[in-house]
């Protein structure tokens, strides 16, 4: 590398989805979004809800990178986030300092954030928990970071496995969290539809009585037996 980068760079001036789409999100099981893109979209599992009881979000995504022990991108974010926004900090998975606190998430819950998600660590859980901001992150390490940067706001990232661009909707439950890419939106949302509506169609086969379901049925009844002959 030549020379240091900047100490913090923000970029500005990206897309913002409807918040009309946004809201249609709300509540949407993160499972069904899956579904509806063809399996895919979900963060990997170690990021996980700090309180599961407090996971449901969703919100357009405004995209962070931090540098391991450093939380300058992450205030960066909390400068430049409007109401509603989901903070993404990418921290390439540092395990050495947390990323993110019990203040950082008081300030993050002034600002109208709607949740915060990280593949970095976060300390002061009680703290945190008390707020009420939803928070994913891979643990709790108690360790203090540094804000002496670099870091970048607003810029693409990958966490979790998956790429994150500003104005992706970020989808959270329980289970995880869901990128939503800003092109699909309305399709995703129609497929989430078809999902839904055929788990309740299966879901009342289940209640009925039904040992199995269609799709593991039919691969079932087209399988190669193999009949062995006793020795």
């Amino acid at each position: 590398m030549l020379g240091n980068p900047p100490i913090l760079t923000i970029h500005r001036g990206h897309r913002r989805p409807d918040p009309a789409l946004v809201a249609r999100f709300r509540g949407a099981q993160t499972s069904h979004l899956c579904d509806a893109m063809e399996g895919r979209g979900a963060l990997d599992y170690t990021i996980k809800p700090l309180d599961p009881t407090n996971a449901v979000f969703a919100g357009p995504a405004l995209t962070a990178f931090a540098y391991p022990a450093d939380i300058a991108a992450m205030f960066g974010a909390v400068h430049e986030a409007q109401p509603g926004d989901v903070i993404v900090l990418a921290n390439d998975a540092f395990t050495k300092t947390a990323v993110f606190g019990d203040l950082a998430a008081a300030v993050m819950r002034n600002k109208g954030v709607a949740a915060f998600v990280t593949d970095g660590l976060a300390r002061d859980k009680a703290g945190i928990i008390a707020t009420g901001l939803p928070v994913f992150c891979r643990g709790i390490q108690p360790n203090s970071p540094a804000l002496n940067g670099p870091g970048v706001v607003g810029a693409p990232v990958t966490l979790g496995g998956v790429y994150v661009r500003p104005g992706d909707v970020i989808v959270g439950d329980a289970d995880g969290v869901v990128v939503v890419p800003f092109e699909q939106l309305e399709r995703v949302l129609d497929r989430l539809e078809q999902v839904r509506a055929a788990e309740k169609r299966t879901e009342a086969l289940v209640r009925d009585g039904a040992t199995m379901l269609a799709g593991p049925a039919k691969v079932i009844a087209e399988a190669t037996i193999v009949e062995n002959s006793a020795a």
